[in-house]
């Protein structure tokens, strides 16, 4: 009897344990699979969100859309722009005044006026302006002076990239900024009056390439945040100056510009000699008159000496 309780003892004990470990066994994955389940979920969404992402960019506004476009396609670049306008207009004056104002209502300036009239043929007047307008608004002013001022007659526009000269500068500005700090720390810890002078020389040298470098990285930011227009207008019967290419050079145009230079020559060989013939002539007559006379007179006096 005492053996059956203790064995029936022991037995009820394996039991109980053996129903605790897998109760917690069971607890514990529960646990875990409730902990994985928002995870996977967020994991499910996110493609669901990334894919819907551009679905909702395409049904936005047209306003989100140009956005969009402008961060993709307008490179991080710095653009030189610069145009030659020719307008015939009816009265120049006019027109220039008018031309200032568009220039200004866009936030730009006239850099330089050149202006021609004859006040007896006003008709024939011609003015040079030279405008700095910004390039935000460039394309759009641009277009208000070719339609507002008259009659166009010519346009021309250049873009110049000079990202990478913009980019040179920046870098040799923060060089010579690091290397001025430098040599100022340097010159704190100089012992002797040798190595003062030294590294106050380096850094006056350092300080010259630096004002060098701002200076042209002022201008280059002018130059890049401001566009160049030059606008010549015409009055009614004005001509426009017409510049012409020069052919390149080739040997029919070589032998005649020789055999033009060996005409030129003797023309003004014979020309030369022209001029001094009838000196020539008299000098000669002179000449011989003195030695004819010479000869006549002289065996005389040669005779009468004796």
């Amino acid at each position: 009897m005492a053996g059956l309780m203790i064995g029936s003892v022991l037995l009820g004990g394996g039991l109980f344990l053996a129903g605790c470990s897998a109760g917690t066994s069971s607890g514990a994955a529960s646990s875990a699979a409730k902990a994985a389940a928002p995870a996977n979920g967020e994991a499910a969404s996110a493609p669901s969100a990334m894919a819907s992402a551009p679905r909702a960019a395409d049904q936005g506004s047209p306003g989100g859309q140009d956005a969009a476009t402008t961060v993709r396609l307008a490179p991080a670049s710095s653009i030189i722009y610069t145009a030659q306008l020719t307008v015939r207009a009816a009265d120049v004056s006019a027109a220039a005044a008018q031309a200032d104002r568009i220039a200004a209502a866009a936030g730009g300036y006239i850099a330089s006026e050149t202006m021609s009239a004859n006040p007896g043929h006003p008709s024939e007047a011609t003015a040079s302006v030279q405008l700095k307008i910004p390039v935000a608004s460039y394309p759009d002013t641009l277009s208000q002076l070719a339609r507002g001022l008259g009659t166009r007659l010519a346009l021309r526009q250049q873009a110049q990239d000079v990202t990478q000269r913009v980019a040179d500068v920046n870098s040799q500005v923060t060089s010579d900024q690091a290397a001025i700090a430098q040599l100022r720390a340097l010159l704190r810890h100089a012992g002797s009056v040798a190595d003062l002078l030294s590294v106050q020389n380096q850094i006056s040298s350092e300080e010259a390439s630096l004002e060098s470098m701002q200076a042209q990285q002022r201008a280059l930011s002018r130059q890049v945040s401001y566009a160049t227009v030059t606008l010549t207008l015409l009055g009614p019967k004005a001509r426009p100056a017409v510049h012409r290419e020069k052919p390149p050079p080739t040997l029919a145009g070589g032998f005649g510009a020789g055999w033009r230079a060996l005409r030129i020559t003797v023309s003004w060989t014979l020309a030369f000699l022209g001029a001094v013939a009838p000196f020539a002539v008299i000098l000669a007559v002179v000449g011989y008159a003195a030695y004819r006379l010479r000869r006549a007179y002289g065996p005389t006096r040669r005779a009468r000496g004796q």
